[in-house]
């Protein structure tokens, strides 16, 4: 896998989505210079503490995030930070490891607040973060373009500035720096993972396979080397072979949760759900954290919705709402109630739906979260609004709305919500039977999106041109993600429409 605990994809699925996320904004303080404990210099990025035991921990807890281990990380990092209270970069780490939203923001605001007591490129890292979160691109690729240039030579440096990449779904750039990374320093390991990732993703599974393997080489006794060729398995196609090497993994590491929801994914793929829901059961039931549940509901929800049972689906996202409010996380809590919003958009309840979407605007703007969290949340809105217009058949109010969001993301300048906006676009063309201009918006929206596949299929068809209508139908049906709410509400109308 990419990235382990399900608080980054509930930040994919409630920020990238939806282009909002938070973060106050701090001055540019200058930073001091590097304490007596930093890492020694040649080209890498420091690591600013005044504690050397702080170091050691932190060190530890990085080694264990960067093999994905990141809830047996957690500890580290906590030392760390008890030891030096001032570790920024400790902070972000701690962040990057939690598993609920509320966490990861609460730490991510230590990390920025911080950042003034750290390094350059440790400040620089913390920033582009922050901008990350915000979903603000530009300032994301400003900040990592600012890191490698003052760290040319930093593994770490070329990794992230090729995440930024990958996340704009610009590939060729992101094996450029992922393979710079593996030239910088032949044994970092994550850089062989998300180079795999890269690959697969431009659809080169010959290289994708040779990265997984590599990455197994280096590091054999760890479980996500096999559970990263287990999803590149998946995508091919080959479930049971995709099933055996999840199931390695687990030998490895009985907790590794990304693989029990692999191994889900693919059964569902073969056709078998009630397998794959207890897979996701028994993940359930020995969860050690809201993270791993969140995961296994969200896997069932997914389960449920690919098989046709939306009113089972919602109760499983009511599950997830209630780990959320538990603790207040009201990041967690706007996530559900979109989830919950799309899904009512899927069963035609349309009126429920812009029910639940004014819930998530409501607690958003009345939240302590921060004003890019609110202002980005009031532009996704227009987009929400659009699709429920959509379905109730409302041109006007759908065109509209589409237009006032396709301003926004436009201004923002994020390469993600254009893509939104062109899907939007594409959407209200198809259902105006403009098929021309559906294509052509629709072939600029987001192709990891199996729904928009999905679209193109439908535009093709209605076009008349029955080859191109199957060849999208059939690139949707085989898109063979990890559990994925868009891929579950359009799998089994492309199959059907790619086998004629």
């Amino acid at each position: 896998m990419r990235r382990q605990g399900s608080v980054l994809f509930l930040l994919a699925a409630v920020f990238a989505l939806s282009s909002c996320a938070p973060a106050p904004e701090v001055a540019n303080a200058p930073a001091p210079a590097a304490s007596p404990a930093a890492s020694p210099g040649g080209g890498k990025i420091p690591v600013t503490t005044s504690s050397e035991e702080a170091r050691k921990e932190f060190l530890q807890g990085r080694d264990m995030a960067e093999r994905l281990l990141a809830q047996d990380s957690i500890q580290h990092f906590d030392k760390a930070i008890s030891l030096d209270p001032n570790f920024a970069l400790a902070e972000l780490g701690r962040a990057n490891a939690a598993q609920t939203a509320k966490e990861f923001f609460e730490h991510l605001k230590k990390a920025v607040d911080l950042s003034g007591k750290a390094s350059e490129g440790e400040r620089l890292l913390i920033l582009a973060t922050q901008a990350g979160a915000n979903g603000e691109a530009a300032k994301q690729k400003e900040q990592l373009d600012k890191l490698v240039a003052a760290h040319p030579d930093d593994e770490r440096a070329h990794f992230n500035l090729g995440g930024y990449y990958f996340g704009q779904q610009d590939f060729a750039q992101a094996i450029t720096h992922y393979k710079k990374a593996t030239e910088l320093a032949p044994n970092y390991s994550p850089a062989y993972n998300i180079l795999g990732y890269a690959y697969r993703q431009n659809g080169d599974f010959a290289n994708a396979e040779q990265a997984f393997k590599k990455y197994i080489e280096l590091i054999p006794n760890d479980p996500n080397p096999y559970d990263s060729y287990a999803e590149l398995l998946l995508k091919m196609g080959k479930y049971e072979d995709a099933i055996t090497q999840y199931r390695k993994a687990l030998t490895i590491d009985p907790n590794f949760v990304n693989s029990h929801n692999g191994i889900a994914a693919a059964q569902m793929y073969m056709g078998k759900p009630d397998a794959a829901t207890a897979e996701l059961q028994a993940l359930n039931d020995k969860a050690r954290s809201d993270g791993d549940r969140r995961t296994a509901l969200f896997g069932m929800t997914v389960v449920d919705a690919d098989g046709g049972k939306l009113d089972k689906a919602l109760e499983e996202v009511e599950k997830q709402y209630a780990l959320g409010e538990k603790i207040n996380d009201v990041a967690a809590m706007t996530a559900d109630l979109q989830l919950k919003g799309n899904i009512l958009v899927e069963m035609g309840k349309y009126d429920e739906a812009k029910e639940q979407f004014e819930r998530l605007l409501k607690m958003t703007d009345e939240s302590a979260l921060s004003q890019e969290i609110k202002d980005n949340t009031k532009l996704f809105h227009h987009y929400n609004l659009a699709t429920v217009a959509l379905g109730k058949k409302d041109s006007a109010t759908a065109k509209s709305e589409a237009e006032e969001f396709r301003k926004g993301a436009e201004a923002s300048k994020n390469p993600n919500q254009q893509r939104q906006a062109h899907e939007l676009a594409g959407m209200i063309a198809l259902a105006e039977k403009d098929y021309d201009k559906a294509i052509a918006e629709l072939q600029q929206a987001n192709q990891q999106n199996p729904q928009d596949l999905y679209r193109l299929s439908q535009a093709y068809q209605g076009k008349g041109d029955g080859a191109k209508a199957k060849e999208f139908a059939a690139k949707a049906a085989g898109f063979n993600s990890l559990p994925q709410l868009n891929y579950a509400f359009v799998r089994t109308k492309a199959q059907k429409l790619a086998s004629g």
